[in-house]
């Protein structure tokens, strides 16, 4: 409209914002709107890997992406997507991808942890976490109690870790304490890989699983 009186009348564009009692700085405005498609894009990518993520595993996970947005900027496309809405929904696993099982070639590159249970002879259960290095299937560590939670579970693996090296990745299944924010968080903090195997497919952890049943076998020859 501005320009269309300065044109049609030959005025200046202060006199054609006077008349129409508009501010200057609105005609000069120049929307700075930014383009957050990527943004997006990547958060619906998180949101399908891991479903089970907040905003703030997903943050960090772009960080460790290399993107430098920031997290103000994040956290509006992620209100503006609705993650941040309480949703009633099945819980379910993300896509597991089958990782070759492949024997390393040197001590830490990958490690292989699982749990087993059983009962004393007054009934009451136990379990057993069982940690290996799968180079040359060395028992790293058998931790037995009542009850391990994931909380548990981690300060054990630092200390592990202190003593002998992080490995480069760990291969689990996906039970609740392996896919507990505590493991995960611990995980991406010391940069491990976690290695998930695929549901129902105890195979793809025959490490671990062929140590456990020679353990089984001892305990009852």
């Amino acid at each position: 409209m501005v320009t269309h009186i300065t044109e049609e009348h030959g005025i200046s564009i202060r006199q054609a914002c006077k008349s129409l009692q508009l501010e200057r700085s609105s005609y000069y405005y120049e929307s700075r709107a930014r383009n957050d498609k990527e943004i997006i894009s990547e958060l619906n990518q998180l949101a399908e890997e891991y479903p089970t993520y907040g905003f703030k595993k997903m943050y960090h996970l772009l960080r460790n992406k290399g993107y430098v947005w920031n997290h103000k900027r994040i956290y509006r496309v992620y209100k503006e997507l609705g993650m941040n809405l309480t949703r009633k929904r099945k819980r379910r696993l993300p896509v597991r991808k089958r990782h070759a099982l492949e024997s390393p070639e040197q001590v830490n590159q990958v490690w292989s942890m699982d749990f087993m249970s059983d009962a004393l002879y007054s009934n009451r259960r136990f379990r057993t976490l069982n940690i290996i290095d799968d180079y040359n299937r060395e028992c790293l560590w058998i931790e037995a109690g009542l009850s391990i939670g994931s909380k548990y579970m981690v300060n054990l693996l630092d200390w592990i870790i202190q003593e002998r090296g992080k490995p480069k990745a760990i291969r689990v299944d996906n039970g609740p304490e392996f896919i507990s924010a505590n493991f995960t968080n611990f995980c991406h903090k010391h940069r491990i890989e976690i290695r998930y195997i695929q549901p129902g497919k105890p195979v793809q952890n025959a490490f671990i699983e062929d140590s456990i049943e020679a353990i089984e076998q001892r305990c009852w020859m």
